[in-house]
Formats: structure tokens, sequence, C-alpha cells
């Protein structure tokens, strides 16, 4: 695997890159679709590629953990295999989900995690090791470290300790991944997560300790999770001030469209976010001119296409009035393309700010972008 710097933006921390896996090369900035468990919902494989032009894709180890499992995953090759998906695979640790399961049994202690299953009720163990298996069962190009997800708020000493045992997990999830090897011929990188809640001297020293780890790219965690927007960008202005720079960059859960525009200004190469996804599920259409509830009355008899910039390469035959019909009549074809317009337009905005960024215009052109996406149709 090799990443590479192309350009840098003269009026902030943006750059242009290439991460290059077993899988394919990744033009950054990057966002990356969320296909929890093995699926982007109401995408076909083959739209992921055209319209939507994703270049890689996340699964996550807990959810693919309980379904279909392991022996499943193993036996048809790994998870580009058992999917169809042949570029490139990031699998997020389930630290986030074990983060997200509080209140129903989980007990966190410093051997690793028990939880129960949302599925069953069912009792599990994740430790470090153990993820790091789960990890080089499931295939992914990306394996990410155990860690745990600070919730907010929480107290200066809880982010602290949680900190210290994150980065305690981290040095057994690199011993781990070094004694293994891949088991489907392709290599695997292994990316550990900054965290430290919204405390400025926790983030830098955790930021310094996973530098310190030489790992082929790192990733910012616990953040996107009820902070102050404001909180998010300093800690990630502060992080990547400290993370090397020629290594790949990873912002988790993030985010709105600005919050990615404004992440790649600090320096940020890949993205990951449910919400193209989720929010089309609930009528809401990201377009080049704002966003749409596509449920409101005034789209009802709005016979234009969804967004005429996408009617050449995405479904121009589909109007306002018929996908608000489809969503409104819960008809399975509404959220299908709800879900591929929305993803189309996030992997277009990044495409966009890359040639921006290349062209030295970025900060201009995100700085006029910003509103008209989130204005309100």
């Amino acid at each position: 695997m090799k990443f590479e710097i192309e350009k840098l933006d003269p009026n902030s921390k943006a750059r242009a890159g290439k991460l290059e896996t077993d899988h394919g090369v990744i033009e950054t900035p990057i966002f990356m679709p969320v296909g929890t468990a093995g699926t982007v919902k109401a995408v076909h494989i083959s739209e992921l590629s055209k319209p939507i032009n994703a270049q890689i894709i996340l699964g996550n180890t807990y959810h693919l953990y309980l379904r279909p499992g392991l022996d499943v995953i193993e036996a048809a090759g790994g998870l580009h295999k058992f999917n169809g998906w042949d570029k490139p695979i990031l699998t997020d640790s389930g630290g986030y989900q074990v983060y997200s399961l509080a209140g129903t049994g989980r007990k966190i202690q410093e051997e690793g995690v028990k939880f129960k299953s949302h599925i069953d009720g069912s009792t599990h163990f994740f430790s470090p090791e153990g993820v790091m298996d789960i990890q080089r069962t499931i295939g992914a190009d990306i394996m990410m470290a155990f860690d745990e997800c600070t919730p907010y708020p929480c107290t200066y000493e809880y982010a602290r300790k949680s900190m210290d045992m994150t980065h305690r997990w981290l040095d057994r999830c690199i011993t781990r991944f070094d004694e293994t090897t891949p088991k489907y011929g392709y290599n695997q990188a292994l990316f550990p997560i900054v965290q430290g809640s919204v405390y400025s001297d926790l983030r830098k020293v955790s930021a310094e300790y996973i530098a310190s780890k030489g790992a082929f790219g790192n990733a910012i965690g616990g953040l996107s999770v009820g902070e102050p927007v404001e909180d998010m960008y300093k800690m990630a202005d502060e992080v990547t001030d400290i993370l090397p720079k020629d290594k790949p960059r990873y912002l988790m859960g993030v985010g709105t469209p600005a919050n990615i525009l404004e992440g790649i200004a600090l320096g940020i190469d890949m993205f990951d976010c449910v919400m193209p996804t989720r929010n089309a599920r609930n009528g809401m259409i990201f377009t080049t001119q704002g966003f749409i509830n596509i449920r409101n009355e005034k789209w009802k008899k709005d016979f234009s296409v969804i967004d005429p910039f996408f009617a050449e390469d995405i479904h121009g035959q589909y109007t306002k009035a018929y996908l608000r019909h489809l969503v409104r009549c819960e008809e399975l074809l509404g959220p299908m393309i709800a879900s591929v317009f929305n993803l189309r337009f996030y992997l277009w905005m990044v495409g966009e700010a890359r040639k921006e960024i290349q062209a030295g215009t970025f900060t201009a052109w995100k700085n006029r972008m910003i509103p008209q996406f989130m204005n309100r149709l």
C-alpha cells in the first residue's frame, strides 16, 4: 500500500492525494459509503461503481461478526467475494457499536468488552486481539484498531482513563496484527484511532501517541457524537497539526456536506457517514442547489427532474413528484432512488473538492458552496 500527496491548497490544510491498495487506487479526499452489514442499504453493488462512483466502502466488524458470521464470510473467501465488491473495503472495529450498546448490559474492562447482541440478546466478548482476528477473516483492505468511543458529554477523568485504555488496546492490536497474516492473498493495513473527547490536551496526547506508532494511516474518532460542531472542528484542527502529514487521515462518522468540506480544509482525507442513505430513507435529498424534504406538499406536482445537474447520469427520468409519490407510499423504489442520488451527490462533492484543491481554488469554492449545499429548498 502507498499514499501520495499530489497537491496542497495554498489557503488551508486541504490536500489532494492517492491511496493505493491491492483492490485499487482511492483518490482523496474521499467519502466512503457505509455498508454496515456488507451492503450499502437500498443500493445495488453495480450502482456503487456507476453512477455513484464510490471508490471504497465500509463494513462493520460487530454486525458482520453477528450476521452472517465469520464461518460464512471465510467460506466465501472474504467480504469482497461474498458481496461482489471488487474495490477497497474498510472495516470499523465495532468500537462505536459497543459504545451505542450502553444501557444493555455492556461491560467495558481492561481485557475487552462484554456485550449482548442486539439481535437475540446472546452474550459476546470483543478483545483487541479478537477484533484483529475478525477483521483478518472479513478481509478488509483497511482495518481499524479496537477503541472505546467516549460519550458526549463525559468528564475529563473518564475521557482520560478511556483514552489511556484505548492506547493500551492499540498496542495489543498492533502486536496481534504483526503476528498474523492476511488470509486471502492481498495486503491489509491497520489504522489507529485518536480519542480524548473534546479536551484539547487529551487529544494532543492521543495524537502524539498514535503518530508514534508509524501506522499506514490514522483515524480521529469520538467526534460527531453530539458535541457542538465548533468543538468537532477544533479537535480535528489540533489533531491534524500533530498526525503525520504523509499519512492518510480519516475523520470517522462525519457528516453533513458542510462538515465534510470544513474537514477537508482541516487536512482530513477520508470520511464516512450514514447520513446520505439514512436521510434518503426518510425523504431528504441532497442536491447541488440545497436539500429537499421530498415528502412536502410543494413537490406533489413538480415534474422537474430531481437535480438537473445529474439528469444525464443518474435516473434523469424520475421527477420530484414521482419520487415524492414513491416515498409517501412507502414503495421500495423510493429509498433506492433517493439513496443513489444522495451518494452520487456526496461523491461528486468530494470529487469537486479534489479538483479545486488541484487548481489552488479550494477555499474560495468551499466558502461559496457550503451555504448553497445547506440551503433548504
